[in-house]
């Protein structure tokens, strides 16, 4: 699409992804709105993530971890952690929910909020017109007031912008950064996790999906970051303690991997490795509460 760089196209895969579960009899989620966002791109880059993950999934040994499954795990953990946020909230008021790097998220359409929510989407202004066009006749559901804020989150000021947009920093507040960390440099991943910590009152919750430090250089995910590093977006930025990464941001986290309990589902299909194995390659659904 015009005015896409290699990583916002990655937000068409992610829909492609969600297009292909909502077609399954046992489907993890329904995204009805998906098929239409995701152009010729989404599906020739999900041809692409299937013919190089495919033919490295062998019966026995290492295996190339599933990117079908991963995606759609990860946007079911994710839908029913803002589900349960929004929940638990206290009713004074709409909860201010916040996803960075929203791309073509359907949530503020497709997901059952249980209360109101003020949903704020950052992304690139080309990604946001994108989904609008394609969307311009699908109603939000009746609880969500959805407000997007054009803004590159790795070269604009884009806290202003957010807090112009409505969003109050003295409010807690919900955030989702996800499919966004292990895109940018470490510098950048931590500048924008700096600035979600000074955008959130105490009591606030944030979710990422982050990958490891060893899956940036483990040999059986050559295939996949070959891939990306060909597409012009590498995976850059790795962290083998999410716990940790996000207490050095004021927020108390605990993580999951794919196939753990919570994080199951009943579609992760490879081995589960304790946290204290060295030397595997991972990735991570990791929430916090900000002190």
């Amino acid at each position: 699409m015009d005015g896409f760089d290699a990583v916002a196209r990655t937000a068409l895969l992610t829909t492609a992804l969600r297009a292909r579960e909502t077609e399954r009899p046992d489907r993890l989620y329904e995204d009805p709105y998906a098929a239409r966002l995701v152009g010729s791109m989404g599906a020739q880059l999900f041809g692409q993530v299937s013919d190089t993950t495919v033919p490295h999934r062998p019966q026995t040994g290492d295996r190339l971890p599933s990117t079908v499954d991963y995606n759609a795990i990860r946007t079911r953990f994710f839908d029913d952690w803002l589900l349960a946020r929004v929940a638990g909230a206290d009713g004074q008021g709409p909860v201010q929910i916040v996803m960075a790097a929203s791309g073509m998220d359907t949530r503020p359409y497709r997901l059952p909020w249980a209360a109101p929510v003020r949903l704020f989407e950052l992304d690139r202004p080309a990604v946001l017109d994108a989904k609008e066009a394609a969307l311009r006749d699908a109603p939000v559901h009746p609880h969500v007031t959805r407000v997007t804020v054009p803004a590159d989150l790795l070269q604009d000021d884009w806290t202003d912008d957010l807090c112009a947009a409505g969003y109050r920093p003295d409010v807690p507040s919900v955030w989702l950064l996800e499919g966004l960390l292990y895109y940018i440099p470490e510098d950048a991943a931590r500048e924008v996790l700096s600035r979600v910590s000074r955008l959130t009152a105490p009591g606030s919750e944030v979710a990422a999906d982050l990958v490891s430090a060893t899956a940036l250089t483990a040999p059986v995910m050559a295939p996949l970051l070959e891939m990306f590093q060909q597409w012009g977006c590498p995976w850059l930025f790795g962290h083998d303690d999410p716990e940790g990464l996000f207490a050095e941001y004021g927020l108390k986290a605990e993580a999951l991997q794919p196939g753990e309990e919570g994080a199951d589902f009943g579609r992760w299909p490879d081995p589960v490795h304790p946290r204290d194995v060295p030397g595997v390659p991972r990735v991570f659904y990791a929430h916090g509460r900000r002190t």
